[in-house]
């Protein structure tokens, strides 16, 4: 595991688990909650991904990113999908325990965003920063307002996932021989194109942790009678975001509301209107033959259906800030870290927030003797 300078790992028990976690060297373990920042990380990564993050905030914070289960340093215990991310959830509930943390502010990327929603569903949180986070609605096999295209999510889970990439996980290829390599994966779905970074090889190395032993990535698929021909299974980690399994759409009814960042690229090629990791999209472009059409299997407005969700929750009374970001794509804590990490310090209420409109200014005249 290669870390960062300042940044330290170890392992916390709980009682299911041993789960990995890094650590800045010489935060304070009594720092209260409202200047702790807890990061969790999204699919096929781990909490290598934040480290930059890590360095770059204020020292008088107390920051934790933790591996979920099947990723990083955590143990690959299998996954139980039908409880859709409830297993990452509870594992980072258990995690917070160990280490005597009541409530947080939490951070999630992707699915690390569903797993974070999900959270704050059960937990008390004091705010939630959403990277780029999968749907409310799930992945995959829904209309724009959350409806289920099929029963059975035909064409969501286990069953989307590239066998070429997954076989390259498994012989941990550090190579861009193929589309399918992790590294060519990172370069064309993880960031927007042309981003350059020097850290790319920990970033494979993170990819790399994944596991995929039976209950971990990607989970198992069951046989469909509608396009494309597989559906949703029970087990491992795309199934944990089918929508039969997966919904946080129930935020919008949480009591105490936390105050919610949603910042996101606008070329993410994962997380979209127009995903390049929905069958659907994929179908409609041609790539995947049979298509049945719009009406039948119409691709996800993954964005959309988050701006829809966090609009009633302000509407109930929440507090949330989008933040787009052009020429970004799936990782803007990588690709525009100054933004990511102010709007971070904003929504936690380490720094106030700028007027709008600005106050006017005043002109102050002092005399030389002064």
């Amino acid at each position: 595991m290669t870390l960062f300078d300042g940044i330290a790992a170890r392992i916390v028990e709980t009682p299911d688990l041993s789960v990995n976690v890094l650590e800045r060297i010489g935060d304070d373990p009594a720092t209260p909650p409202e200047r702790t920042v807890v990061f969790i990380h999204g699919n096929v990564s781990s909490s290598l991904f934040w480290q930059e993050m890590m360095q770059d905030l204020p020292h008088d914070l107390r920051v934790i990113a933790i591996d979920l289960r099947g990723f990083g340093g955590t143990e690959h215990a299998p996954i139980d999908a039908t409880r859709g991310v409830r297993d990452f959830s509870d594992d980072v509930r258990a995690t917070l325990e160990a280490l005597e943390i009541p409530a947080a502010h939490l951070v999630g990327w992707s699915m690390g965003g569903g797993v974070v929603m999900q959270y704050a569903l059960e937990h008390p949180v004091l705010s939630l920063t959403l990277q780029a986070p999968v749907s409310p609605f799930g992945f995959g096999g829904t209309r724009r307002d959350g409806s289920r295209l099929t029963d059975d999510d035909a064409g969501c889970g286990g069953g989307g996932a590239n066998p070429d990439f997954v076989q390259r996980l498994i012989d941990h290829d550090t190579t861009d021989d193929a589309p399918t390599s992790p590294r060519s994966v990172f370069r064309s779905g993880y960031v927007a194109a042309g981003f350059q970074t020097q850290h790319e090889d920990v970033w494979v190395e993170s990819m790399l942790t994944t596991s995929t032993a039976t209950g971990n990535y990607p989970g198992d698929a069951v046989k469909s009678e509608n396009w494309p021909g597989f559906a949703a299974g029970d087990i491992g980690v795309l199934n944990t975001m089918a929508p039969r399994h997966f919904d946080v759409s129930g935020i919008v009814d949480i009591a105490d509301k936390p105050p919610i960042l949603w910042i996101h690229g606008a070329v993410d090629a994962i997380v979209s209107d127009a995903s390049f990791y929905d069958i659907n999209h994929l179908g409609r472009l041609g790539i995947i033959p049979g298509w049945p059409g719009d009406d039948v299997a119409p691709p996800q407005e993954m964005v959309s259906q988050t701006r829809d969700v966090l609009a009633r929750y302000a509407d109930a009374g929440g507090e949330v800030t989008e933040i787009e970001l052009e020429d970004t794509g799936h990782s803007p804590h990588l690709e525009r870290p100054a933004e990511f990490r102010h709007a971070l310090l904003e929504v936690i209420g380490y720094v106030g927030h700028p007027h709008d409109p600005a106050p006017p200014t005043e002109a102050i005249i002092l005399r030389s003797s002064d």
